[in-house]
This record gives C-alpha cells, sequence and structure tokens, in this order.
C-alpha cells in the first residue's frame, strides 16, 4: 500500500470530496457563506479562496492519497484569511499560529494513521516558514447529533490524539494548539525537529513504505 502526500492547488482541489469542495463554512463570515449557499454555487467561492490564498500567502492544504486513490486533506491558512475563525466562543487564535480549519479522512481509510500524516505535513511545511505553532477549533461533540457545523470543525478528539494541547477550554470548541518549535531544543534541520517535536518517522518514509535494507556486511547495523 502506497501513500503519498501532496499540497493542495487548485488542480488537486477536484480531488477533495465534493461536500467539502462546495462548503464555505470557513472561507467565508456567515452572511456571506449563506449569500453563497443561497446563489447556488459555493464552490466557486472556494476554488476563488484556495486561488488567492495560494498566491497571497502559499500552501494552505494537504492531500493524501493510498494507492493513488483520494483518502483525505487538512486545510489551513493565517487567521486572517478565515473569516469564520472569529465566530468562535474560543477566538481569537493566537497571533504567533497559523488555523488549521480542517481535517477529514475518507471513512474507508480512517484508522490507518492518515491523520497524523496528514499533521506532519502541515507541520513541516508551516516550520519552514517560520510559524511558530497550529492551532485549531476542535468540536468537543463530534458525532452526538448536535447542530451545526456537523463535519466543518474535526473531532476535538483527533487533534488532542496527533499531539495539541487545550489551550482555551469549551464545552463544545476548545481551542488547541501544536508547538512547532522551542527556543532551546528546536535544531535547524526541520526534518529532525519534526521527528523530535511528533515523534515521525523522516519525510521519506511518510509518503512510501520502505522496505529493509539486505542484512549484508555493508548495509547491516
Amino acid at each position: 500500500m502506497s501513500r503519498r502526500l501532496v499540497s493542495l492547488t487548485l488542480d488537486t482541489l477536484e480531488d477533495v470530496p465534493r461536500p467539502c469542495r462546495q462548503c464555505v463554512y470557513w472561507e467565508l463570515d456567515p452572511v456571506s457563506a449563506d449569500r453563497a449557499c443561497a446563489a447556488g454555487d459555493p464552490g466557486l467561492e472556494k476554488e476563488a479562496w484556495v486561488s488567492q490564498t495560494l498566491l497571497e500567502w502559499g500552501s494552505c492544504g494537504k492531500l493524501v492519497y493510498v494507492d493513488g486513490m483520494p483518502a483525505g486533506f487538512v486545510m489551513y491558512a493565517p487567521p486572517a484569511y478565515v473569516p469564520r475563525s472569529m465566530a468562535f466562543p474560543t477566538s481569537p487564535v493566537s497571533a504567533d499560529a497559523a488555523l488549521l480549519m480542517t481535517a477529514n479522512v475518507v471513512p474507508a481509510f480512517a484508522g490507518g494513521g492518515l491523520g497524523r500524516m496528514l499533521v506532519q505535513g502541515v507541520a513541516r511545511d508551516l516550520t519552514k516558514r517560520g510559524i511558530k505553532a497550529i492551532e485549531a477549533f476542535g468540536d468537543a461533540k463530534f458525532g452526538d447529533g448536535v447542530d451545526p457545523p456537523g463535519g466543518c470543525v474535526a473531532p476535538a478528539d483527533f487533534f488532542l490524539s496527533v499531539g495539541f494541547k487545550t489551550v482555551r477550554p469549551h464545552p463544545r470548541f476548545p481551542r488547541l494548539r501544536l508547538e512547532l518549535r522551542t527556543a532551546l531544543s528546536w535544531k535547524s534541520d526541520v526534518e529532525y525537529a519534526l521527528e523530535k517535536l511528533l515523534g515521525s518517522m523522516s519525510p521519506e518514509t511518510l509518503l512510501r513504505p520502505v522496505r529493509p535494507a539486505p542484512a549484508t556486511r555493508s548495509t547491516a547495523g
């Protein structure tokens, strides 16, 4: 089984699940989002947001493929690009952090570590860009049938399981944070820093399975 992590572009946006591709929950303020949905094609607004963010800020999402099939994605951006981020009771996002807006793994691929792989890809990207942390609003009642926002806000338990810590508690929408570097213990090498922080494998092993090398005198040990 091969796994491949790629950046979100206007081309790969087509591989985001259709309901998410048509959702502008995060990208627009509540009034504008309702207006876009009433107009009948919020997907155009989604594409415009991705295009503008890519041009002005850079990479704002990751997708993971398993054996060539789209299996999950995450989206992230500075809070200034995410109008909905100010609508939460635990707002605002810290000034030194990017916001991880949403994370989704296709149910058929759930439980295989793809969520952690996606977060590690985001962390690697943001560390290279000098950003200190990722923050996210989690849904503490995800799956309980509480309306809204349904699947637009990822479960708080997911963020906790991949290393986030709660920085502002709330019964429904806690704000969580993942530090990307500390003043004393981080080294300049990005991959080594991520390995220390997240207990990850090397970037190469994140992207594909690695077969063990033959146990010969030259390679063993």
